[in-house]
């Protein structure tokens, strides 16, 4: 406080004078080397020595204290510790069997000396001796000593008690403990005395006694140089003034900064109010209590309380306080190593209040472009953007505000010339104002303003719009109203970016009396020019996504194939922030069987979107092919390798970095699910009582890795089971680690007796974030199993003759069924597959026929050799079996199987 009164004072006078010389002085000292000071605080003439020398002697007589009461106890502790062990040791020999009889024997010298020495010896003490009753000496260590008279008390022993005592015996002084010997029947027949010497008795405490002097020394070495330090600090503190120095200087500071005609104010580094002269009380209207409060709370205008409060540095900086205008300087008080804090002046600028209003209008307009530079293109969505700009401007600049855009730019193109505006965003201090709502179309006459923005480029105020006719000519009717609702000026602003002008900005004036000027004008030119930016940036980002999306859409399925196997619903949403490459697919396959297969390209835009259009159709050609999962899966795989060496980039980069994919082939006459994935999420099954399990379906790695086998996994389901195939953003997020949004998945999927429509529902209800930030494929597969009435399979001998039996064999499975128009074709056909199979293929051969959607005939054998359809001439006596199977079926083909090949053929119902 001291050193901040004397910095205070040096700011706020600069006249020589006493106080000013001695504030040089003191300021000269504080300049002074480290040794300097501190031979000065320790001279005693300043108050950091005579606080030096006081702690001194303090600590000098804490530490004597101490020494001489540790001593003192050390040698009371060892004095009870010999007389403690002396009595022990007495009793213990007094109470010794042999003793009491050696009293009573002829020698009792001879039988007691050496046992009382052994005992003295091993007790640590430095005698033991034996009296009789009439205290002569039995035993000593000196045996001249022995046949005298015992040196000290005995009458309490012959009684009956034990004494202990300090004397001066024959070893010189002692202390000593006296029991006595008993007999049985209580009688006093001899005595027992013990005791140690006082030499050996204060051995322990002079053996103790110069680590307790080097302690106390050490002790007070420690406390002497730190209070050497706390003096040191003091005398930076007090700048090495004595008492009266300092009385004086304090008096003749508290006497300036009193009677000066500027406010005077000290903060502390915490934001305290350390000091506040009389002045500083006036101007601000401080309380009474002011002082040790923070600046904060002192009830202050914002402004200046936070400027107090921040301590930053401030040269006449002007602060509107009451209906005074006050000029601040501030400066810091720590710049020179002073304490943490600041000092500042306040001068009462009443010269200045002219230009406060427009000081004040100026900071505003500057916080009002700050804010919409951070409020305005939060979104790319063009509405929001222009509903953001109204936010921003009302009230603080316009009361209404209404932006019109072109329909062109709300859909993300460039507007064309000439064509009308649509009312995209309004906002005002009310609601009823009658100007045209959102989702107007309009279409301005040439002359108002809002046209000749458009057509020049350039903004226009109308401080009247009562007495403007090119205005009022757009709506009679709806001008009138607007101008009787009270709205008198209007700014309109073209949106432009370059030579692109998207549409106009209106700002309206109706509850300040003064109408927009020059410098309002400028103003909303700068801040529609802000939001012009994130407009058209809006408009680009939408066209990009628009394509995006469209293309994305383009390449997934519109329907689902008809079938019989899957009662089938499916839900595709691409993500917020752009498309990604996540597709699905239903593939109907030979044998009524039935393949869907999901998938994920990695990355978004336009080339994921691309990318996914590329695997789907490959996955189309492949299933073509009847392959297994598994294979089906590896050619995938080395076709995403391929796409991402030709993809890459200049600099070496692929432009696609892989995808995942799961593929399941369902089949309704076995109830067999066979499955493969590629770095793809598990699929979960719904069994028909509603438990839910995702069945181990080995992972594999995803596509475009290359080098790793893929392997499948089988599941039988039972009639009415949910299969559910799934892309990683509906359990994954930023926010939701993949094994929370399993189990999430696991309690949506849970519950019998629902539809594939109302499961993908509740999966979404459950899990759908606010904003995906990726696509979410689902599709929901509930199973069928084809009747075993509507299977017919034989066993066909290798044998030409086997063919007839055949040809009959399926004439009466269709009569069962009611197709008798088609007994001859099937018979032909059937007969020309398994004379084939006889002619070219392996045993066994089996024959099945599946009553589907279409009747489907299916020959089987060991053979892995294929039949290829032949154009035979007219001159040819065969080759022409399959070319008449192609023409009486709509599809056929051949699967491989792992115990040979299917020749099937399909032929529509009647």
């Amino acid at each position: 406080m001291v050193g901040l009164l004397g910095r205070t004072r040096a700011q706020s006078t600069r006249r020589p004078s006493t106080a000013h010389h001695q504030h040089g002085s003191h300021e000269g000292k504080h300049r002074r080397g480290p040794s300097n000071g501190l031979r000065s605080a320790l001279s005693g003439r300043s108050v950091a020595g005579q606080v030096f020398v006081l702690q001194v002697v303090i600590v000098l007589l804490l530490v004597v204290a101490a020494a001489v009461a540790l001593v003192l106890q050390v040698r009371h502790d060892s004095t009870q510790e010999a007389r403690n062990r002396s009595l022990a040791v007495a009793e213990t020999f007094a109470n010794t069997p042999g003793t009491r009889a050696a009293l009573s024997a002829p020698h009792p010298t001879a039988l007691l000396q050496p046992s009382a020495e052994a005992a003295r010896k091993a007790s640590k003490v430095d005698f033991i001796v034996v009296l009789n009753t009439d205290a002569i000496r039995y035993t000593h260590p000196k045996p001249d000593r022995i046949g005298k008279k015992f040196v000290g008390t005995t009458a309490p022993v012959l009684a009956g008690h034990s004494i202990t005592e300090q004397v001066n015996g024959t070893l010189g002084p002692l202390v000593q403990a006296t029991v006595p010997i008993k007999a049985p029947d209580g009688k006093v027949v001899g005595m027992v005395s013990a005791g140690i010497t006082t030499a050996n008795v204060g051995g322990a405490a002079d053996h103790q006694l110069p680590l307790l002097l080097g302690a106390a020394g050490v002790a007070l070495a420690l406390a002497t140089t730190s209070t050497a330090l706390v003096s040191r600090r003091l005398l930076r503190q007090t700048h090495g003034l004595g008492p009266y120095e300092m009385t004086r200087m304090y008096e003749h500071h508290d006497a300036v900064l009193h009677s000066v005609r500027e406010g005077v104010i000290i903060v502390g580094g915490e934001g305290q109010l350390l000091l506040a002269n009389d002045e500083a009380n006036r101007l601000l209207d401080l309380p009474a209590d002011a002082e040790g409060q923070h600046v904060q709370k002192l009830g202050l205008d914002a402004g200046t309380a936070e400027l107090l409060a921040s301590g930053r540095v401030a040269t006449d900086e002007v602060h509107l306080v009451g209906d005074q205008l006050l000029a601040i300087n501030q400066r810091p008080t720590d710049l020179q190593g002073g304490p943490a804090g600041s000092v500042a002046t306040l001068r009462d600028s009443t010269e200045l209040r002219a230009l406060s209003g427009r000081a004040e209008t100026a900071r505003e307009r500057l916080k009002l472009l700050y804010d919409a530079g951070v409020g305005i293109g939060t979104s790319l969505d063009v509405t929001r953007t222009a509903e953001e700009l109204a936010e921003v401007a009302v009230p603080r600049f316009a009361d209404f505000v209404t932006v019109d855009l072109a329909d062109a730019v709300l859909n993300g193109q460039e507007p064309d010339a000439g064509a009308g505006l649509r009312r995209t965003a309004v906002g005002g201090i009310r609601k009823d104002a009658p100007l045209y709502p959102v989702g107007e179309h309009i279409g301005f006459v040439p002359s108002t303003p809002q046209a000749h923005s458009l057509r020049t480029g350039e903004a226009v105020v109308e401080p009247d719009l009562g007495g403007a006719p090119g205005w009022l000519a757009q709506d009679l009717q709806r001008t009138a109203q607007v101008v009787d609702y009270g709205i008198h000026s209007l700014i309109t602003v073209p949106l432009r970016v370059g030579p692109l002008v998207m549409g106009v900005v209106n700002f309206w004036r109706s509850e300040k009396p003064e109408p927009f000027d020059v410098e309002d004008l400028a103003l909303a030119e700068e801040l529609v020019a802000r939001a012009a930016v994130s407009i058209d940036n809006a408009r680009r980002y939408t066209r990009e996504h628009t394509m995006a999306v469209t293309l994305q859409r383009s390449l997934l399925p519109r329907t689902l194939p008809d079938q019989s196997a899957l009662d089938l619903a499916y839900r595709y949403l691409p993500a917020q922030a752009g498309v990604g490459g996540d597709w699905f697919d239903v593939l109907p396959l030979p044998g009524a069987r039935v393949a869907v297969v999901v998938g994920d390209v990695v990355g978004h835009g336009l080339l994921a979107a691309a990318t996914m259009g590329r695997l789907r159709t490959a996955v189309h050609n492949f299933s073509a092919l009847d392959l297994p999962p598994d294979e089906l899966l590896g050619l995938l795989d080395e076709l995403v390798g391929r796409i991402d060496q030709d993809e890459t980039t200049e600099d070496g980069r692929a432009a696609v970095t892989g995808a995942t994919c799961v593929y399941a082939v369902y089949d309704p006459t076995t109830r067999r699910c066979t499955v493969a994935r590629a770095g793809h999420p598990p699929p979960a099954v719904i069994r028909p009582d509603g438990g839910v399990e995702f069945p181990d379906v080995p992972a594999g790695p995803p596509l475009g890795l290359g080098g790793l086998p893929f392997e499948t996994a089988e599941l039988e389901l039972a009639e009415g089971s949910r299969l559910v195939l799934y892309t990683d953003g509906l359990v994954e997020d930023r926010g939701r680690d993949i094994d929370v949004g399993l189990e999430l998945l696991r309690t949506a999927l849970a519950g019998a007796d629902r539809s594939p429509e109302a499961t993908c529902q509740a999966v979404l209800d459950a899990l759908l974030p606010a904003r995906p930030s990726d696509d979410i494929a689902l599709i929901v597969a509930r199973t069928h199993a084809l009747a075993a009435d509507r299977i017919a399979s034989w066993e066909v001998p290798s044998e030409p003759a086997a063919v007839g039996e055949v040809r009959a064999s399926v004439s009466r499975q269709l009569a069962r069924w009611g197709l008798d128009e088609l007994a001859f074709t099937t018979e032909l056909i059937l007969s020309e597959l398994v004379t084939n199979a006889i002619r070219y293929g392996n045993g066994p051969i089996g024959v099945r026929v599946l009553l589907d959607r279409t009747l489907i005939c299916e020959v089987f054998d060991a053979s892995s050799t294929s039949p290829h359809l032949r154009y035979a001439a007219t001159t040819d006596e065969g080759g022409r079996g399959l070319f008449l199977v192609a023409q009486l079926t709509d599809r056929w083909g051949t699967r491989y199987t792992a115990e040979g090949k299917v020749i099937w053929a399909e032929q529509p119902l009647p």
